[in-house]
C-alpha cells in the first residue's frame, strides 16, 4: 500500500542522506587541508572521500559518474598542491 511505501521512502532517504554526508564531508575536509597546507593529512582524508564516494555510487544513491568526477577534481587538486610543495 502506499503508507507502507511512504514509511520504506522515508527509511531509505534517511539511510541515503548518511551515505551522501559522509561523502561531502570528507571531500570539504580534504580541500580544507589542502588549503591549510597540510598535504599528507589531506591524501588520507583523500581516500577515505574516495572510498565514501564509490560506496554511494555503488549503493546508488549518488551517479557513477558523480562520483567520479568529484573524485578526479579531489584528486587533481591533491596533486597540483603536492607539486607546489615540491
Amino acid at each position: 500500500s502506499a503508507i507502507k511505501r511512504i514509511r520504506r521512502s522515508e527509511r531509505r532517504r534517511i539511510i541515503n542522506q548518511v551515505h551522501r554526508s559522509r561523502a561531502r564531508t570528507y571531500e570539504k575536509r580534504t580541500r580544507m587541508l589542502i588549503a591549510a597546507g597540510q598535504i599528507e593529512e589531506a591524501e588520507v582524508v583523500a581516500l577515505q572521500a574516495v572510498r565514501s564516494l564509490d560506496k554511494a555510487a555503488q549503493k546508488g544513491i549518488i551517479h557513477k559518474n558523480k562520483a567520479a568526477r568529484s573524485k578526479s577534481r579531489l584528486l587533481k587538486r591533491l596533486n597540483q598542491a603536492k607539486e607546489a610543495v615540491a
